[in-house]
């Protein structure tokens, strides 16, 4: 098959091995901290649970429930549904941890709610890139596919799925700041609410950092991968 598609060349190699490498670094590095502190009791016995109420009624939001999700590591907003969904050890633990999370998660529903730029352009763009993360590949490999057969649409497939590949880079991208300011937010809401002592809110900030190298991680994949198709695909392209 043209392209080389299958095969791990040097340059491959030398573009993706790095992502992979601190994709896998961030989730091991975000399990064990998470686990870690979620054996720390907050002093104050708050739940996450109570923590994300109380944020959320600080911020004047009234319209988001707060609902248990099953899982480790599950938690999210949906601001589709108006629903903060934590996991249980977050909804109902009493942990550092459960407390930074649920801080976390609560930031989001406040960032909605003012309308946070970053957000409202990641939510405009998701639909979109929806469609793209189910149909980039099919379209590369249709393309890859045609091309083996000598038709011309081979070239216009492959150049379609990297522009849908693109949409997903951007989206990511676009996570790192709405990430760090969710957790920017937490931290001072644990801070200055007292949620936390001062000596609790440094691990928590652990925790949310290594939750935020995740998404430096997932970006750093996506755009290896995209530069990786450029390379390959555009050089091809260019010698036919």
């Amino acid at each position: 098959m043209p392209y080389g598609f299958y095969g791990i060349d040097p340059i491959s190699m030398m573009i993706l091995l790095p992502a992979i490498i601190l994709s896998l670094y961030a989730q091991s590095k975000v399990t064990n901290t998470f686990q870690r502190y979620l054996k720390i009791p907050n002093v104050n016995g708050y739940t996450g649970s109570e923590v994300a109420h109380r944020i959320l009624e600080s911020a004047g939001i009234r319209d988001v429930k707060v609902e248990p999700v099953s899982g480790s590591l599950t938690d999210h907003y949906d601001p589709r549904a108006k629903v903060l969904r934590l996991s249980e050890p977050v909804f109902y633990g009493r942990s550092v941890a459960a407390l930074g999370v649920a801080a976390h998660e609560a930031g989001h529903a406040a960032q909605h709610h003012e309308g946070y730029l970053f957000l409202n352009f990641r939510n405009a763009i998701a639909p979109v890139v929806s469609i793209g993360s189910r149909m980039a590949m099919p379209l590369i490999l249709l393309g890859v596919f045609l091309s083996s057969m000598a038709s011309g649409f081979g070239g216009f497939f492959i150049q379609l799925g990297i522009y849908l590949f693109a949409g997903i880079v951007l989206f990511q991208v676009v996570t790192l700041p709405v990430e760090f300011n969710a957790s920017r937010r937490a931290i001072a809401f644990l801070d200055s609410y007292a949620f936390l002592t001062p000596q609790e809110v440094k691990p928590a900030k652990k925790v949310l950092d290594a939750a935020a190298l995740t998404y430096v991680a997932s970006a750093a994949v996506a755009m290896a991968n995209l530069l990786r198709f450029i390379l390959l695909f555009g050089n091809r392209q260019r010698r036919d």
